[in-house]
């Protein structure tokens, strides 16, 4: 998957403040999500994230995670996306599909990459990015 999905179209996220967290009338949509994670065998791989936005962060960069196994904590930090040292995509949002695209384009597309995990900090190294 190169750089190139890593930073293709954002669409804007509202701030956490005003983006709207689950909630019963989202009961429906769960159990769909549930039933096709379970499917395909990905129950225990895939779960859900808010997307929001705390500050903005450019086309040219990247969300970056790295931890602190002894201490318990996490840290996210925005980096240049060419130049991170980033080893596998974390967290990803949803796209639609492009019109005319078929095959592995129209994989690449249907979503894109929003949080890297650092190797420094313990992070597998695999370097793995499966859709």
């Amino acid at each position: 998957m190169g750089k190139r999905a890593i930073i293709a179209d954002r669409r804007a996220l509202p701030r956490f403040e005003d983006a709207e967290g689950l909630g019963p009338q989202d009961g429906p949509f769960v159990r769909d999500l549930v039933a096709v994670l379970e499917k395909h065998g990905n129950l225990d791989r895939f779960g859900l994230c808010l997307l929001h936005d705390h500050f903005p962060v450019a086309s040219d960069e990247v969300l970056v995670e790295t931890h602190d196994i002894e201490a318990r904590t996490l840290r996210i930090q925005v980096e240049k996306a060419a130049t991170t040292r980033h080893t596998r995509p974390s967290q990803w949002r949803f796209a639609k599909a492009r019109p005319g695209a078929a095959g592995e384009a129209a994989e690449s597309h249907a979503y894109q990459v929003i949080l890297q995990c650092s190797p420094v900090s313990g992070c597998p190294a695999g370097g793995g990015t499966s859709r």
